[in-house]
């Protein structure tokens, strides 16, 4: 029989008002964002150690301002530079320092690419003289301060560039960089995407090198897509897009000499892809990451510089795939940590400079989540993990030997931490389900709680308004695994009736939805739902992450059948809950989630009446290498993998009610995933609603689009469940 275990019966302190007064929740109010938290933007800590920097903005004027504050006294020092004394800028969005913090780096007039790739107009700032320099007048990528502060490097038109601070000039590093073929300096479409990284330069230590990665896409497979816009006619957006199974660019390292003004080639042997280059404390060596293209075979080697000779420093194999990570520090002898699930879970471990394993760090059930960094003076890894249990987030150090553990930030819920430059203090951000975030400093080798930075307090008298339920944590046995949930109720809920259930799920590889943290915009939806008389479950199925590898890899080769199966069970036991109705089941999903709700509704069309599939993948046949092979390999080694779980190849199923959402300008999941599904559908004759959001990528959004969207699907769930 399912039981529920209650972890948080509890809300708000605060009295709530009776159901009657209580306001609901609007569309509206949520994407106008209405619920928004306050929170301490771009913080920097100063290299003293004693004081940080944050980006503020004037809720009159507009302006920008960076701004440095005290640890000890958390008071304002001085305003180091601010928009309304700089001529010709109104606002910039972020901002680096120099090594020496003398300059600093301004970003203005950014306009997006891709998911986190940006062009901008950028200026350096000289905090001594108080001069300020454009660096170019077009729109560039990925600005980078030398460490010395005389130049900075960045990428215009797939090419390298060069700027000498003190003359005023700047050169041109490469030449051959050119649109959907050659890119210098900057990653390609896959790259970004799944490896999670823009800038592939690196400036050494004495700032007489850049490593930089070339990518040849010249073979790579052209994706285009109709952008409609306003014109009288469209225009097509065209881009090199590698999907499972075709070529990827060919990826090169190269060593370019500030001096000199010459380029060298760094030969990686076999190496397919080159997910990070890093460099160690030595200015002539740098540490570069390759990993095969079934992704089961990492190699960190060691590149000398003096002579462009290459060596290992690391293997790791794995008969799933090895997941890429920024978890490296090189000490000042160059031993270095690192982070792996070798164990089976992921933990802490210390090398030395010639690669050579000297001891396990961490260890134990549970998962490193972050690492923040050592303090080698007093011989202190600051880590975060899930030793709190897998929905939370608590913040520890210890010591490199694995010795003189300590809890810093575990209260029952989120916990992440900004720690100062020399590691004296911390800034935590807390959150839990029923509270908003909160910072506060700490000391760091205590954990000792020194001041309260900021709250929102004011979200939560806002809310007191509003008829707010909380959420009901548990686990739920499902095929042999006692899986992570919530459940949320109505606040007038009574055991005796019955109501409709609404799934809500993502389910993508190491991930999870089911997690202690404050509410983000679909937690709000969701509120409005349950109070028009809907209850609200997630479960995480097999495949998402924080409960080892072998969870999270079991779905490794068949993505989506195993995290179907766990969802249609759970909406099975739910349903016997005496306060469900059985014939009111629904389910939603965006992108992977989408997936699995189009899956659910067809493979369990016994179990759920409802489904709305959001940017949903159709088949993994249509989406990017990287990702998809990664779990998944290619269609030739896989293809009962790809199509036995690709719900266009059985549209007959569908029985229940289906809405289907998708944006014409998603350069991720492309709508040649929806239109196949809804060709499919439409041959199976089978009746069911979908909507196309022109030119919008994968996140649907700008102006009322979120508003419209999730309208829709409101009136769509309410006519339908």
């Amino acid at each position: 029989m399912h039981k529920l275990y209650v972890v948080a019966l509890f809300f708000f302190s605060f009295q709530m008002s009776i159901l009657s007064q209580e306001k609901q929740i609007s569309i509206e109010a949520i994407y106008s964002n209405e619920f928004k938290t306050e929170g301490l933007d771009v913080l920097r800590s100063l290299n003293n150690g004693e004081q940080y920097t944050v980006l503020n903005v004037d809720a009159v004027t507009g302006n920008t301002s960076i701004d440095k504050y005290d640890y000890k006294t958390l008071k304002k020092v001085e305003t180091l530079v601010s928009s309304a004394s700089l001529e010709g800028i109104q606002k910039f969005s972020s901002y680096q320092f120099s090594d020496d913090e003398s300059k600093i780096l301004l970003a203005t007039e950014v306009e997006s690419i891709f998911r986190r790739s940006t062009l901008g107009v950028f200026y350096i700032y000289d905090s001594n003289t108080k001069i300020l320099t454009k660096i170019s007048d077009a729109k560039i990528q990925e600005p980078t301060l030398s460490p010395d502060g005389k130049h900075v490097a960045y990428v215009l038109n797939n090419n390298l560039f060069l700027m000498d601070l003190q003359s005023g000039t700047t050169k041109q590093v490469t030449t051959d960089g050119v649109k959907n073929k050659i890119i210098n300096g900057v990653t390609d479409w896959v790259y970004e995407e799944e490896f999670s990284f823009v800038r592939a330069f690196e400036w050494n230590a004495n700032s007489s090198k850049i490593a930089f990665l070339r990518f040849d896409e010249t073979d790579v497979p052209q994706f285009s897509m109709d952008v409609y816009g306003t014109e009288k006619y469209p225009r097509q957006h065209v881009f090199k897009y590698p999907k499972a199974g075709e070529d990827n660019a060919k990826v090169s390292l190269h060593m370019y000499d500030v001096v000199s003004n010459e380029i060298s080639d760094i030969n990686l042997g076999d190496a397919y892809y080159v997910p990070r280059i890093k460099w160690m404390n030595d200015a002539n060596s740098l540490s570069v990451q390759t990993i095969n293209r079934h992704q089961n075979h990492l190699k960190l080697h060691l590149v000398d510089t003096r002579a462009n000779t290459v060596s290992n420093l690391l293997e790791e194999k794995d008969k799933a795939y090895v997941d890429i990570h920024d978890n490296l520090t090189f000490l000042a002898d160059d031993s270095f940590i690192w982070t792996s699930e070798k164990d089976g879970w992921n933990h802490i471990y210390l090398y030395n400079s010639e690669g050579e394993l000297m001891n396990q760090v961490t260890s134990g059930n549970w998962e490193v989540t972050r690492y923040y960094g050592y303090d080698q003076n007093e011989d202190k890894i600051y880590y975060q993990s899930t030793e709190n249990g897998s929905i939370n987030r608590g913040i520890y150090s210890v010591e490199s030997n694995g010795k003189g553990k300590k809890e810093l930030a575990t209260e029952s819920g989120s916990n992440s931490a900004s720690f100062s430059a020399d590691f004296t203090y911390f800034i935590n951000k807390y959150s839990s389900a029923t509270t908003p975030p909160i910072y506060t400093l700490h000391k760091a080798l205590t954990g000792k709680k020194i001041k309260d930075i900021k709250d929102n307090t004011a979200l939560l008298k806002k809310l007191s308004a509003y008829a707010i339920s909380p959420k009901e944590f548990g686990t739920i046995s499902i095929n042999g695994n006692d899986l992570n949930m919530y459940m949320i109720k109505p606040k007038d809920f009574d055991p005796s009736k019955k109501y409709p259930l609404f799934m809500y799920q993502y389910s993508g590889p190491g991930s999870q939805n089911v997690s202690n943290s404050w509410m983000k915009a679909n937690d709000y939806w969701h509120q409005k739902l349950v109070s028009e008389g809907y209850i609200i479950a997630c479960v995480d199925g097999r495949g998402t992450g924080f409960k080892g590898s072998d969870f999270k890899k079991v779905t490794y080769l068949n993505l989506v059948k195993y995290e179907t199966e766990d969802q249609i069970a759970a909406a099975k036991k739910l349903s016997e809950l005496d306060y469900i109705d059985e014939n009111r089941t629904g389910i939603w999903g965006w992108s992977f989630g989408g997936h699995m709700a189009t899956n659910c509704i067809l493979k369990g069309n016994d179990t759920f009446e409802m489904a709305i599939a959001v940017a949903p993948v159709t088949s993994w046949r249509f989406y990017d290498t990287i990702y998809t092979e990664r779990f998944m390999r290619t269609p030739a080694e896989n293809p009962s993998g790809y199509d036995d779980n690709s719900p266009f190849n059985y549209p007959e199923l569908l029985k229940g009610k289906y809405l289907l959402i998708h944006g014409s300008g998603d350069d991720n999941v492309h709508v040649q995933n929806t239109m196949r599904m809804v060709e499919a559908l439409i041959q199976a004759n089978k009746q069911f609603e979908w909507g196309i959001y022109p030119d919008k990528n994968h996140g649907i959004y700008g102006g009322n689009t979120r508003i419209h969207l999730f309208n829709k699907m409101t009136n769509f769930l309410k006519s339908n469940l």
